[in-house]
């Protein structure tokens, strides 16, 4: 068989697809040594020692068969009482799967309550996979614009402006990646009362809710009819420095889970058992780490907001998450033109706008999920860079 008839055989919906924004830009960074990197989406923290005993623990008593389905059953019920206690949400432990990764349990919602042509709402700019689990589970993804000028929050009116007989769903994601925008409780009651005039589901990933600044969190889930028709996702990822584990969570209406559960049954069997024994420390034992740790990313969120301010760049003030999102319109360059020639010229490290949709397009994420001194240094080398260019543009004026 030749090659072009092997391409030939590859699904049309993955043909079109295109390569994560986010992946085709760090190919870059791996051929160029001495990389400052504010780009991955990750604490820079390793796993709390409390967590990584509670695996070795499980390692050493042999505990490496798998789990039900659904998760440990003891897990299960410890997310039950975080739930309640952190967000004032009830949820049975039949009501919650474990998955592999809050990016599983994405997917298994998605596939779960979508039928071919129905259209999803995702507001913008977002986590890069969204879009693409939309078209993979046989949906449209619409894209709803966030703005910098309403603090990228998402508006009841540019969701009404999309909506048709086709839109199934919203897809939601607060607090933000990339932008670091947060929702209020106000701000989630108008799109609450969105969701129920025009009888969508919802599925709302929280998966940074215990990393927010100056606000609390406000969990969807915890408005007044909502809860029985949205999906809440969370997991241990950002919050317990916990990447690497592919551990995360899903909870919502039993019929829903359910159908999630027939789906995860058939291609991931559960979550890693080991991963799971950690979870479950996390959520008895990792809170007061997740207090210092959110302590430390404030400090530096301030030092690159303002840091990024003075270099000229204007900085909407992230409220959640560990990214900076400032705009580089006023450099004359796009995006991605700006992240290579940064890349390649002062070896920093950051992320186009454009690879979390159109309207991150004018924006870089930096992420300062990076130690204090590694901050301070790509803004020194950014200072370079914008002078730089300045002095080269008025050269050539």
């Amino acid at each position: 068989m030749k090659n072009k008839d092997v391409d030939n055989h590859v699904a049309e919906v993955v043909q079109t697809m295109p390569h994560s924004g986010i992946r085709k830009f760090f190919d870059l960074i791996e051929k160029t040594d001495g990389v400052i990197s504010l780009g991955v989406g990750e604490p820079d923290y390793i796993t709390p020692e409390v967590i990584r005993e509670a695996c070795m623990k499980a390692l050493v008593a042999g505990r490496t068969k798998y789990t039900s389905n659904c998760g440990l059953p003891v897990l299960r019920e410890e997310i039950s009482c975080y739930l309640k206690t952190r967000f004032k949400v009830d949820y049975t432990a039949e009501q919650i799967l474990v998955t592999v990764g809050v990016s599983e349990a994405v997917d298994l919602a998605l596939r779960a309550i979508i039928n071919p042509g129905d259209e999803v709402l995702i507001g913008e700019p977002c986590y890069v996979s969204y879009a693409p689990n939309v078209a993979l589970a046989g949906g449209v993804p619409v894209l709803v614009p966030a703005r910098a000028e309403e603090e990228f929050r998402l508006k009841k009116k540019d969701l009404i402006a999309r909506i048709n007989e086709r839109t199934k769903a919203l897809l939601l994601s607060y607090p933000n990646n990339p932008t670091g925008a947060i929702m209020e409780r106000s701000d989630l009651e108008e799109i609450a009362q969105v969701a129920k005039n025009y009888d969508l589901l919802v599925i709302s990933d929280e998966v940074y809710a215990e990393l927010t600044y100056g606000k609390q969190h406000a969990s969807f889930v915890s408005l007044p009819g909502i809860k029985e028709r949205t999906i809440l996702l969370n997991g241990f990822s950002k919050a317990f420095a916990m990447t690497g584990w592919r551990l995360g969570f899903a909870a919502g209406p039993d019929e829903i889970i359910k159908a999630m559960l027939k789906i995860h049954q058939y291609t991931m069997l559960c979550a890693p058992t080991m991963s799971q024994f950690a979870g479950l420390a996390a959520l008895r034992n990792g809170f007061d780490f997740v207090d210092e740790m959110v302590s430390e990313y404030d400090k530096r969120r301030r030092i690159i907001v303002n840091g990024l301010r003075e270099l000229g760049l204007p900085c909407f003030e992230p409220r959640g998450a560990f990214y900076a999102f400032p705009s580089i319109a006023g450099t004359g360059m796009t995006s991605e033109e700006f992240c290579e020639n940064l890349l390649f010229e002062e070896k920093v490290a950051v992320v186009p706008g454009n690879a979390f949709g159109p309207s991150g397009e004018g924006h870089i994420r930096c992420c300062y999920a990076a130690s204090q001194s590694k901050i301070e240094e790509a803004l020194e080398r950014m200072q370079r860079f914008l002078r730089r260019r300045q002095i080269s543009n008025a050269a050539i004026l």
